[in-house]
Parts: C-alpha cells; sequence; structure tokens
C-alpha cells in the first residue's frame, strides 16, 4: 500500500521539481512560468473541465448524503481557514479568503482518482466521479462569493451580487464546466476531430500546470509563512477527513461511497488553491507551498486514513 502511494505521488513531484529546478537554474524566466499558468488557468485546464464534465455519466448514483457528507466538511473547513488566518496570523480579510479556499479546495483528480482506484480497483469510483463533478463549481461559487463581499464592503447589497455574477461568468474554470452541462445535458455531439483536438490540450494541462507550479515555487518561498503553511496542512489533510468520516458514519452514507469520500477529503489543496491565489493577487506564498508541502505529506496521511479505512 505504502509503496503504491509513492507510485502515485512521486512522478507528480518530478515533474514539480522539474518546474523548480529550470526556473532555478534559469532556463525558465519568470515571465515563461507566467505564460505557461496563463496556458493552464486559462485554456487548458477549463478545457478538461469541459470535456470531462460532457462526457460524465450524470445518470450514475449520486447520493445525496455523499455530497452533504463532503461538501459540509469542505465548508466548515473554509470557515475554519478564515478564521485561523484572522485570528491567528493577523492577516487581513481577502489573504484570509484565500487561505481559507487553500483548506476548501481537495485535489480530487489528480490524487483522488489514482488513489481510490489503486486502493479499492476502477469499479469504486462512482463516488470520485460525483463529487467531482460539482467541485469545481461548490468550491469556486463559495470562494469567489466570499471574496468579492470582502472586497466591496460598504458598497451595497446589489453591487456585491452585480460584482460576485461578474466574477463567476468570467472565470473560465466556470466556464468550461457549465458548458460541459450544457452539452451532457442537451445531448449534443462533440465532432471527432474537435474532441481529438480537446484531447490534445487535455493531455499537456496538468503536467504544463505542475511544471508551472514547480517554477511559481522558486517566487513563493515558505519563510515567514511556515505556521500559516502548517495550519493549511492540518486542516487539509486531517480536519476534513475526520469531518466527513464522522457526517457520513451519522447518515450512513454505503461503503464504496464513503471510503470516496473520506479519501478525496483526506487529498491535499488542489492546484486550484494557487490558481484562486493567482486570480486575486493574494496569500500566493502560501497557496502554493501548501500545494506542495501537503502533497508530499500526503505518502503518509494518505496511508494512514487508508488503514483507518481498511
Amino acid at each position: 500500500m505504502f509503496q503504491s502511494l509513492i507510485d502515485v505521488i512521486l512522478p507528480v513531484f518530478l515533474v514539480i521539481g522539474a518546474g523548480y529546478l529550470a526556473t532555478r537554474r534559469g532556463y525558465f524566466q519568470a515571465s515563461h512560468v507566467d505564460g505557461l499558468m496563463k496556458f493552464t488557468q486559462s485554456f487548458a485546464i477549463p478545457c478538461l473541465l469541459f470535456r470531462a464534465i460532457a462526457t460524465l455519466d450524470l445518470s450514475a448514483s449520486f447520493d445525496p448524503r455523499l455530497l452533504i457528507s463532503f461538501y459540509t466538511g469542505a465548508a466548515i473547513c473554509f470557515s475554519l481557514g478564515i478564521i485561523g488566518a484572522r485570528l491567528i496570523f493577523k492577516r487581513d480579510w481577502e489573504d484570509c479568503v484565500a487561505i481559507g479556499f487553500c483548506c476548501l479546495f481537495s485535489n480530487s483528480v489528480l490524487l483522488g482518482l489514482p488513489i481510490t482506484e489503486r486502493a479499492y480497483g476502477a469499479d469504486n469510483l462512482t463516488g470520485n466521479y460525483a463529487i467531482i463533478a460539482f467541485h469545481s463549481p461548490f468550491c469556486y461559487g463559495l470562494g469567489i462569493t466570499v471574496m468579492e463581499i470582502v472586497r466591496n464592503k460598504g458598497a451595497g447589497g446589489f453591487a456585491t451580487v452585480r460584482s460576485v455574477f461578474s466574477a463567476m461568468f468570467k472565470n473560465v474554470l466556470i466556464l468550461g464546466i457549465a458548458l460541459g452541462f450544457v452539452v451532457n445535458l442537451s445531448g449534443l455531439w462533440i465532432p471527432q476531430a474537435v474532441d481529438e483536438a480537446l484531447s490534445l490540450v487535455i493531455r499537456a494541462a496538468l503536467p504544463t500546470a505542475l511544471f508551472a507550479l514547480g517554477g511559481v515555487l522558486v517566487q513563493y518561498r515558505p519563510e515567514g509563512d511556515l505556521r500559516a503553511i502548517g495550519f493549511v496542512c492540518a486542516i487539509s489533510l486531517m480536519v476534513h477527513p475526520a469531518l466527513v468520516w464522522s457526517m457520513g458514519s451519522a447518515l450512513k452514507v454505503q461503503p464504496d461511497l464513503f471510503r470516496s469520500a473520506v479519501l478525496n477529503a483526506a487529498m491535499a489543496p488542489g492546484f486550484n488553491a494557487y490558481i484562486f491565489a493567482n486570480m486575486y493577487g493574494r496569500a500566493k506564498r502560501v497557496a502554493a507551498s501548501s500545494v506542495l508541502i501537503a502533497t508530499g505529506s500526503c505518502i503518509l496521511t494518505v496511508w494512514l486514513w487508508l488503514l483507518i479505512l481498511g
């Protein structure tokens, strides 16, 4: 089991490390890294989300108890992240929301899917796909709403609502997901040539994003933010899965869905945590370092949760 976790997570670190070394040695400049970030954030990842939702089997079992357990736990962790960043680390409110988002967004695709598949088999991923279908809309919807409320303090209710909707519909990740649902629910057919083109772009999305993250870490080292980073890691890797375990047990979520919920909750903050911080220019060093350090810590913490789940 321990070896399988290393087999899944080590390649991720190798790609991040390659980006870090290439940037640190001067083969990539900051402007090159920014270009890669722009490509992944504004084009490749939206394509990945669009195709994933467009081809998702929505008739699969979406157990409300599963979604309530996972997303209630996520929302609580978001709140804990904001409160802790404010009261413990004395960050300003916009930084607090970005740090809270790091506690909210689990890496359900890059880590959650392969680890669950290795642990329980490809036939036990229904819960994973149900969570992934709502993950970005829920997390970005919550994060953007709270951030826009904070940024528009005193501007009035209508102005805040307008700002939230404007930010939501300008977010290409949300648009990609929304268009995916339109195609899926309408039964529209994606032409083969277009689908092949999407596949080419999608294959570049995650490795390019991880490589760019390595370059970003050269700029945002963890000095001075280690306590905040440790706080994010603790909430993401231990508190969130513990909350999902408690609620899932109380709601009697069926075993295969329960395992998926707990394991997804136990994943490190996803790359979208940095995308959100970068989008608003807030707590970027905490977000980038939390993604890296928490992903490394997953080797031990996910192993622990797998042992607990049996």
